[in-house]
Order: C-alpha cells, then structure tokens, then sequence
C-alpha cells in the first residue's frame, strides 16, 4: 500500500462554523465544498480535512447522527509560542494553555465551535539530569 495523502473526516453539527474555524485560525484553505460539506486542504505536510454535516444521507444510517467527538487532531509545528501569541490576540479559543510535558512535548490546544479539539505541538529536547 502507498498512501498519497491523509484525510481525516469529521461529522460535524455546522459544517460552516468549523470550515471557518480551520480557514481562519489554522491557515486551511477550501478545496471544494457544497450544502453540508467542505474539503479543506493547506500546502505543507498538515491532514486534509473533509467535514460532513451532521445527518447526511452520504453516511451509512449508523454513522448519521454521530458527531466528531473524543478525538484530538494534533498538527506538529515549529515556533508555537509565535502561534499560540498570534491566535490569543486573534481572539482564538484556546481551551488549554501552552505548556510543556516531561518527555519534551509543548503543546497547546483549540476547541473549534463544533467541539473539535485541535491541538498544536511542537517537540523540544528535555533536560535530563546530565544536559549542561
């Protein structure tokens, strides 16, 4: 198998809401979309996204009323104290502050008006007992 590209597709109550969320704040671009749908894409590494309305008849009746939720779409990046100054002064939702994890992980998160948790990382070599 050869993978030519990741998507991650998400059901979500108000595909617009989250279209705008993505575009505005994380740089995605809409690569198609029609009533209760959007393929969004961006031109580096990232997951492309494809969000689904909420009751669409595309989905098999068992995934209709299903909603995206318990998932995290974690996108690595460099400089994130630079992103994460630039979307608190853009009024982003940050719902967990920029920190940094033991084994070497900064990290901070958003939580798109759908519920989605996007979370930026970026990774850092920790300081051991013999770093200098």
């Amino acid at each position: 198998m050869n993978v030519t590209t990741s998507t991650l597709s998400l059901t979500v109550a108000d595909v617009t809401a989250s279209q705008e969320f993505l575009t505005t704040h994380l740089g995605y671009q809409v690569a198609m979309a029609a009533d209760g749908f959007a393929s969004l894409t961006r031109e580096d590494a990232a997951v492309d996204i494809v969000l689904l309305a909420k009751g669409t008849e595309v989905l098999p009746a068992e995934q209709r009323d299903q909603q995206a939720a318990g998932l995290i779409l974690a996108l690595t990046v460099s400089d994130l104290a630079a992103h994460e100054a630039r979307l608190r002064a853009a009024g982003a939702p940050i719902t967990m502050p920029l920190r940094e994890e033991p084994w070497g992980e900064r990290l901070f998160q958003l939580t798109d008006p759908n519920g989605v948790v996007v979370q930026l990382v970026e990774w850092v070599t920790p300081a051991g007992p013999d770093a200098s």
